[in-house]
């Protein structure tokens, strides 16, 4: 029998939590064109903002549940009586502001999509629709924020978006594969490469 080969994964995941560790291994980093996808993290980011990532990846199916499976024209006319209820359902984070963040970056996502034909469109041009993939070796390593982040950040806000600092931008490019912040010795970065091709790629040393 053949002995399966050794997984390496990056040095922040908790390998006693297997929801975090199939979170690693099959979603983040991977590049997202989706924009029902792009907004579903949208969301969780936001409500992230605070907290632990894996906070919210542990409510996250009660999320797709409140918030109509992420259809951001659905949340864009959410009014009181919703809000009201969001803020009664226990399995999600029950914090006003961010739940009125929502809702209005539904509606700033909604204008996005309208003026550049696709949230995908707008959101890939800051990192000029190729993935940027770092020279990561520690925990260390991992930046919190860069220029793209910066300034996708700045763009956002001046769209009318909450709850999109440069951290929490950040943050959503790794997940949504805009940056590979895979360490160099974990199994998914090449994986992962592999997929894109790495001349759609740019690799940036840190």
């Amino acid at each position: 029998m053949r002995k399966k080969p050794d997984i390496h994964r990056c040095p922040w995941v908790d390998l006693s939590k297997p929801d975090y560790v199939a979170y690693h291994d099959t979603e983040w980093g991977v590049p997202v064109h989706d924009d029902r996808r792009l907004f579903e993290f949208l969301i969780l980011e936001g409500a992230q903002a605070g907290l632990s990532w894996y906070t919210v990846l542990r409510k996250r199916g009660n999320y797709r549940i409140a918030f109509d499976r992420f259809d951001p024209e659905k949340v864009a006319e959410y009014g009181e009586r919703k809000v009201q209820e969001l803020l009664a359902n226990p399995g999600i984070i029950r914090n006003k502001a961010k739940i009125l963040a929502s809702i209005n970056n539904a509606r700033s996502f909604l204008k996005v999509q309208e003026a550049f034909g696709s949230f995908a469109a707008y959101i890939w041009r800051f990192v000029d629709g190729k993935p940027i993939v770092h020279q990561l070796r520690t925990l260390g390593d991992y930046p919190a924020t860069s220029p793209e982040s910066d300034a996708m950040s700045k763009d956002l806000r001046q769209r009318g978006f909450q709850f999109v600092g440069s951290t929490i931008c950040y943050a959503h490019m790794q997940a949504t594969g805009m940056v590979n912040d895979h360490t160099i010795t974990c199994t998914r970065r090449q994986e992962i490469l592999k997929g894109y091709g790495t001349s759609s790629a740019r690799t940036r040393l840190r």
